[in-house]
């Protein structure tokens, strides 16, 4: 492991690699957290799950509890009430979860005018009052996710971190951006050195993390313990593994081969139906697939009418056959 980075432990779980895959909602479902395991991140953390809609049984929210395979299964929780958030974390725990992860993090307005998400941190009584009571419910280790603070003139992050860590938070996440940034501009990494100092835990770095460069940039500008990566992997799942090879000062993988991708989308693909059933799956696995031939298309010259006709397709049972064909072609070319 290289020198600067140790493994990072929360509870009796010690992670692979410091190579992280972020929460995004309606994205790192169990499907693609699955897969982002296999090829090598550190942890991955299910898509925010709103603690009132898992308490009123919201089959969605009760679906984003779904276990990955391989590594730990953190949820993150949001909530503007603590009896809320203390709830869903008791649900969390009876249902398999390791690890529950606050929401502080989230930009939308949907989430934030409830005094949910980054809203939380205009409140920082508020959001320690939620923490502890989340704290308080649950036997599981509990992490934070946030952002610097709400806008440039409120960077609170450090004092909220401080507190947190001493009321029993294990791991923080900074997102390099204020609330009031949402997600335009660059992210700052710089900042998060700041609550790197203020606290005993570990601390970890996100926002425009995209490639090995920009990893090894932002953990050199925060002293941070980690990397989070989440728009970076998006139809590059492999791109954790790299980083945390990288990071860790071993070999860094190749990028797959066409094979080993065609299987690799068939798989995601698979595990969607599963996950979502047919009719909403084949639905949902489209943005996944764009990504895929986005990036693929980086590489190889991507026949049009193949994207066009994957991303359309409405008979779930027709889609792996487009995928075949599509490699098939694509194997043509690159021969």
């Amino acid at each position: 492991m290289h020198e600067q980075l140790k493994p990072i432990q929360i509870g009796k779980h010690i992670f692979p690699s410091n190579a992280f895959l972020a929460p995004l909602s309606g994205i790192t479902d169990k499907s693609f957290r699955t897969i982002a395991a296999h090829y090598g991140a550190g942890m991955v953390v299910s898509e925010m799950i709103a603690s009132a809609g898992l308490i009123n049984g919201h089959a969605d929210m009760a679906r984003r509890l779904g276990r990955p395979e391989r590594l730990p299964n953190i949820i993150q929780l949001a909530g503007c009430e603590g009896e809320w958030l203390a709830e869903g974390a008791r649900i969390a725990e009876a249902s398999g979860a390791d690890i529950i992860d606050i929401n502080m993090g989230c930009p939308s307005k949907r989430v934030t005018n409830g005094y949910a998400g980054s809203a939380l941190m205009r409140v920082p009584d508020k959001a320690q009052e939620l923490i502890e009571a989340v704290l308080g419910a649950t036997t599981l280790p509990v992490t934070l996710k946030m952002r610097l603070g709400w806008n440039d003139e409120s960077l609170n992050a450090p004092e909220i971190a401080k507190d947190a860590a001493k009321a029993g938070i294990q791991m923080i996440t900074i997102h390099g951006r204020t609330r009031q940034q949402f997600y335009k501009g660059t992210a700052k990494w710089q900042p998060v050195r700041d609550v790197v100092e203020a606290v005993d835990v570990p601390v970890v770095v996100n926002g425009d993390i995209v490639d090995i460069p920009s990893a090894k940039r932002a953990l050199e500008l925060s002293n941070a313990a980690a990397v989070m990566i989440g728009r970076g992997a998006q139809g590059q799942p492999w791109l954790l593994g790299q980083v945390g090879a990288a990071l860790h000062g071993v070999p860094v993988p190749a990028n797959p081969a066409l094979s080993e991708r065609h299987s690799l989308i068939k798989e995601h693909y698979q595990l969607m139906m599963e996950e979502y059933g047919p009719a909403l799956g084949v639905r949902c696995a489209r943005k996944h697939l764009g990504w895929y031939m986005d990036v693929l298309a980086l590489e190889f010259e991507l026949p049009s009418e193949a994207r066009s006709r994957l991303l359309t397709e409405g008979d779930p049972n027709k889609v792996p056959e487009l995928i075949d064909n599509m490699f098939d072609r694509l194997v043509e070319v690159a021969a």
